[in-house]
């Protein structure tokens, strides 16, 4: 195989893996954002969104890099001791909009912008 071809054929896997990956980070970041609101509203746990979460953190585990998996993991389980506090008002939550505290994903994107600029074709 030519080296150039060779390197057409990483680079579109390369965009593939990315692709993804992507779609998987979407839909975790969704999930995870619907299921902290919603724990952050009531003490009763909603088992079918933390379903979708975990199933969405097992598939990083055999995807994505170390750093984006312990972030996703840090977001589950903050997710989850968040259901044990008391329930935040509409006050308290504008609140934590304001003051930046609501962004539980903060690290998760970060550790994700971090994967996907390692995944960039190397250019020559």
């Amino acid at each position: 195989m030519r080296i150039g071809h060779r390197s057409q054929v990483r680079a579109q896997w390369l965009h593939h893996e990315k692709s993804r990956r992507q779609i998987l980070y979407r839909d975790f970041i969704e999930e995870a954002s619907k299921c902290y609101i919603d724990a952050l509203q009531h003490g009763e746990a909603d088992i079918p969104g933390l379903v979708g979460l975990y199933a969405k953190l097992s598939r990083m585990r055999a995807l994505s890099s170390k750093p984006v998996v312990h972030c996703a993991e840090e977001v589950a389980r903050k997710i989850l001791d968040t259901y044990l506090e008391p329930d935040k008002s509409f006050v308290q939550l504008r609140e934590m909009a304001i003051d930046g505290t609501i962004d539980l994903l903060q690290g998760f994107s970060d550790a994700c912008h971090d994967e996907f600029e390692e995944l960039r074709p190397m250019q020559f």
